[in-house]
């Protein structure tokens, strides 16, 4: 995953949007993702920028835009980003290049043309940037294994990135409602009692996601490079939890305590974007497998992780909030490369508009427990808000929010927006 840097990264570059230029802004000029968003009853695809965002189709229809951004903006200006998911990377790459030299202080822009163009992200409904074509959630991270398994790790999870097939049709963008599922579980642990009824332990596990261009044909393998050339751009993952009903039917896998609902922000940050954080891919000691030949490959070992810390932030329905977890991307086990190569390792196709989540992105430290199953079910503590409320798991009106934050030394940082959910009562329980 070597992505060249180029003027877009330039940390002296600033907007003449001032809020792009605030110390803590997601969006700064470096970043520039792309999503959907409705104002009104009016749908059509944007960049963000600071606490804007730039109408691409208004921005396509003045005509500043020329050759391959012309191009990539043309393909993004319906009501879902697919298309631009299918766009040479090169298009791609020139419409960050044009938005940058538009919008930033001393560029080409003119001022009084483009300002009518940027509409308030506080104003405007930020939407699922697209339906995934399929939805896989792997299991990446060892410290997360070692502990939800009480110990060693399975040789198959250090051996190869292990991973089930999601519901990609309950892939919600950040703020959808999250409805506490019904399902079956024992009434305790053991004790061999089922009932069917409101999920009793709800969950959130911290993820990271990956949307892909594509890539090859049934039967067909990928190598590394391949599958690198297929990561569009990233988001943040909440992939939900129904621990009593993960617990209970998990024969074959998780299902139903997973598929009722998988959050995601609705920014998608470009691979190019993130360029400036790449990072070495996590090694392997003496006591560990070697990485196998087919996720064998010295450019994603030496830049095939991500500089990236993320954050999970829980709130009651007082408003009582406190961040309960700090971890860092580049611990995982193995790179999204290499996730998506294994994808493909058996034949099966990657498509268009594929999401690939993580899975829980959890650390060694005692801070990046990545989900409240680590965090109070698994050698941790009981949480306590500001407030005094105490949390082992969900609670109804409880708001459960991501965030994450891509740095490097010399580098602006760039962020994801927010991935967040609050908690209602399952149907016909209120």
């Amino acid at each position: 995953m070597t992505i060249k840097l180029n003027a877009t990264h330039d940390p002296d570059r600033k907007s003449w949007v001032e809020s792009a230029n605030a110390t803590d802004t997601d969006f700064p000029i470096q970043n520039l993702p792309f999503g959907l968003f409705r104002t009104g009853d009016h749908v059509r695809s944007g960049v963000a920028l600071g606490d804007s965002i730039i109408d691409l189709p208004a921005l396509l229809a003045t005509g500043v835009l020329t050759g391959g951004a012309a191009e990539a903006a043309s393909a993004a200006a319906g009501t879902s980003l697919a298309p631009l998911l299918a766009c040479a990377p090169a298009s791609v790459s020139e419409l960050r290049a044009q938005l940058s030299d538009l919008f930033r202080a001393g560029g080409r822009g003119d001022r009084a043309m483009l300002e009518p163009l940027l509409v308030p992200m506080d104003g405007a409904d930020l939407l699922l940037p697209l339906k995934p074509t399929a939805f896989t959630d792997f299991c990446t991270s060892i410290d997360h294994i070692k502990r939800m398994g009480g110990g060693t790790p399975p040789l198959a999870a250090m051996a190869l990135p292990v991973a089930y097939n999601g519901r990609a049709s309950s892939v919600m963008p950040s703020g959808a409602p999250v409805m506490r599922p019904l399902g079956q579980f024992e009434t305790s642990p053991g004790s061999k009692q089922i009932m069917f009824g409101p999920e009793p332990m709800l969950d959130f596990e911290l993820e990271f996601g990956v949307w892909l261009r594509g890539g090859n044909a049934p039967g067909e393998p990928v190598s590394m490079a391949q599958a690198e050339q297929a990561l569009f751009g990233c988001c943040l993952v909440n992939d939900w939890s129904a621990r009593g009903i993960q617990f209970f039917e998990s024969i074959l896998g998780p299902h139903l305590g997973k598929s009722f609902i998988t959050t995601i922000s609705p920014w998608i940050v470009t691979m190019e974007a993130l360029a400036p954080f790449q990072v070495a891919a996590r090694g392997r000691t003496a006591d560990e497998p070697i990485v196998p030949a087919h996720l064998l490959d010295p450019a994603d070992r030496s830049h095939g992780g991500l500089d990236i810390e993320l954050t999970a932030h829980l709130a009651n329905a007082d408003g009582s909030c406190a961040r309960i977890v700090r971890t860092n991307l580049k611990e995982l086990f193995w790179t999204l490369g290499q996730m998506v190569a294994h994808q493909a390792s058996n034949g099966a196709p990657l498509e268009q508009g594929d999401l690939v989540a993580t899975g829980t992105v959890s650390g060694a430290a005692e801070e990046a427990r990545a989900c409240l199953a680590e965090i109070t079910m698994r050698g941790g503590s009981i949480i306590e808000l500001p407030d005094g409320s105490r949390r082992t798991m969900l609670e109804d009106g409880d708001t459960l929010t991501l965030r994450g934050r891509a740095q490097a030394q010399g580098y602006v940082p760039i962020g994801f927006g927010d991935c967040s959910g609050t908690i209602y009562p399952a149907r016909g329980t209120r």
